[in-house]
């Protein structure tokens, strides 16, 4: 494996078309993509992966038909809670944070993303990011009202991409060097534009719950074939 794969995310498309697909009920397609995740996170830990970020829920997700929502809401409370007691992160010394607007979530889960982020915070030795209430549009807008407070007036002048990216949901994490979205849609749907400027991407056709050991095998060994430039 190419050494400088430290930060591997991933857009977990296709939970939905998984669960009509063996005709379950769509909440049952999200579990078990909420489960494929404890797996890649075990996969990644395995190859000396030090970050795995997942984009969980967008900010369009939230448009979705109500009743779906609110069982998506009730799969972060019961599927997400299992995934994160399984995951050891006292054990493996997992650092936990969650990016995006979680302001729009209800109190109850807002509680339990505190309670786990305070619980993880002093780890250092691997790092799990889950993006929720997040959208590449609307991060790049709270970071320009951010800018806008901190450097007013004639002071604009001295924004460089250093001021910019601390204004960042992400700020402080480095950007991803591989990007792996399944279900076959080759686009990456606004997920860290300023973040993944350079990052590799590659997209598979499954689903995101049939995702396998293989198939991000394959993954890693074609990030490894091929030659990062990053403009050069």
């Amino acid at each position: 494996m190419q050494k400088s794969l430290s930060h591997i995310a991933f857009i977990p498309d296709g939970n939905r078309r998984w669960a009509k697909k063996h005709g379950l009920n769509i909440l049952r397609g999200h579990e078990k993509g909420i489960d494929r995740m404890g797996d890649v996170l075990t996969w990644c830990r395995e190859e000396g992966i030090k970050m795995a970020s997942f984009w969980a829920f967008s900010t369009e997700n939230f448009k979705r038909d109500t009743q779906e929502v609110s069982g998506l809401f009730e799969a972060f409370e019961t599927r997400l809670s299992k995934v994160l007691r399984e995951a050891e992160f006292q054990k493996h010394k997992v650092r936990v944070r969650f990016i995006g607007n979680t302001s729009l979530f209800p109190k109850k889960i807002q509680l339990g993303i505190k309670k786990v982020e305070d619980e993880t915070k002093k780890y250092d030795k691997y790092f799990l990011n889950f993006f929720i209430g997040y959208g590449g549009r609307a991060e790049l807008i709270a970071a320009a009202q951010k800018l806008a407070k901190d450097f007013p007036g004639n002071n604009a002048s001295k924004i460089g991409e250093k001021e910019f990216e601390s204004c960042l949901w992400t700020a402080g994490l480095p950007d991803p060097e591989l990007i792996i979205r399944t279900s076959g849609e080759s686009r990456i749907s606004g997920f860290m534009p300023f973040q993944s400027t350079y990052s590799e991407l590659l997209f598979c056709k499954k689903l995101w719950p049939d995702f396998s050991r293989a198939d991000f095998n394959k993954a890693i060994d074609e990030f490894a074939k091929r030659k990062r430039r990053w403009g050069k």
